[in-house]
């Protein structure tokens, strides 16, 4: 079993609370996005946040609250790993906050978790948050929910999300004792790091090989595509019958239909693997960060360059998916025996593009800190 964190109930200096989440820009035009951004969320912090946490005597602070001097960057995360609290504000699912989330849930210490509805990232559902409106009547209720967390923690403990969990990927939750285990209900041997960084690799080797296969079913449709298309080819030229023409699109549907399957099937297991894979990735791209370079090991490197190097096959794929979704948009104009496996297609290729996307938000960090490592 795991024991719920608690906060010092008598601490000899004031408790800090560290507020992770979008901050905008306070420098924007006047009514951009960025501007409107910076002014709600500042509104969160002061009328919903920092009022609560006030309540407990904790001091609220946000990265543009910080006072010291120094790198910003060395400074956040300091914070975020040292402080007693921290309220994580995960509207929008903003990659900085998701990234800083990730080092926190690495300590274990308490963390609220908080977003606007309606703009909550999926591969967090797992985890407890506490969702607010921009009405006033609503920000007062979400103020009142982080004092009911905060007591509540005081009192019965923190929910921990512990390394193990997030490094994995996995929902929070124990497995049930096993006769196995001789019924303790006690993590007698539990994973440490280097364990969790080898279930990381795995996946991603995994998603390597889903890459391989989707490149393949990719071909494997592109060549039946010239097939028909030179089939159709010699009908034209033959001036063929229109039942003739549409008999060969048949024929052409019903040969792809089953690669078409596979692609669909192999592109959501690989969307599936990168959520469940996202905050443990990004929790163990932390730990490396905080970890001095000449103590990270062959692992931390090899690590690095593996996600380097799975982002630069799937971007030369994701050229190749792009126009190859166009194509097969397009053939649902030739027949509607077409319909069924270009769905099949269309689908995986929005699942792909999407799962790309943040593959290379991973590759970003780990090039910046593998340049780090070489400096």
């Amino acid at each position: 079993m795991t024991t719920p964190q608690t906060l010092p109930p008598e601490p000899e200096q004031a408790q800090r609370c560290f507020v992770i989440g979008p901050i905008g820009d306070p420098h924007a035009t006047h009514g951009s996005p960025e501007h409107e951004a910076y002014e709600h969320h500042l509104g969160v912090f002061e009328q919903v946040i920092a009022p609560a946490c006030e309540k407990y005597g904790i001091t609220a602070v946000r990265a543009d609250g910080i006072a010291h001097a120094g790198d910003i960057n060395e400074q956040i995360c300091r914070h975020v790993v040292e402080s007693d609290l921290v309220v994580a504000d995960v509207t929008g699912g903003n990659p900085n906050v998701m990234y800083e989330l990730g080092l926190r849930h690495i300590t274990g210490k308490p963390t609220i978790h908080i977003g606007e509805a309606g703009q909550l990232p999926f591969d967090i559902a797992s985890i407890r948050t506490i969702r607010y409106q921009r009405s006033r009547s609503h920000l007062v209720a979400a103020r009142r929910e982080i004092e009911s967390a905060l007591e509540a923690g005081r009192r019965d403990g923190f929910e921990l999300l512990t390394p193990a969990r997030v490094l994995r990927g996995l929902q929070a939750g124990d497995e049930p004792p096993s006769a196995a285990d001789g019924g303790s209900g006690e993590d007698e041997d539990p994973p440490g790091l280097l364990d969790d960084f080898a279930v990381i690799e795995d996946g991603v080797d995994e998603m390597t090989a889903d890459m391989e296969e989707i490149t393949k079913t990719i071909e494997t449709i592109g060549a039946l595509t010239e097939q028909s298309a030179t089939e159709m080819l010699d009908l034209t030229q033959a001036n063929a019958p229109v039942s003739a023409r549409l008999a060969a699109v048949a024929r052409y549907a019903e040969t792809i239909g089953a690669p078409a399957r596979e692609l669909n099937a192999v592109a959501t297991a690989f969307a599936e693997r990168m959520t469940n894979l996202d905050s443990g990735i990004r929790a163990a791209l932390g730990l490396i960060e905080m970890t001095p370079p000449e103590e990270r090991g062959e692992g931390a490197e090899e690590f690095l360059e593996q996600l380097m190097s799975l982002d630069e096959t799937a971007q030369e794929g994701l050229a190749q998916i792009g126009s190859f979704g166009t194509s097969a948009s397009a053939m649902t104009r030739v027949s509607r025996h077409l319909r069924k496996p270009v769905k099949e297609i269309s689908g995986a290729v929005r699942q792909l593009t999407s799962a790309i996307t943040r593959m290379g938000e991973w590759a970003a960090k780990a090039r910046t800190l593998a340049r780090g490592s070489t400096a």
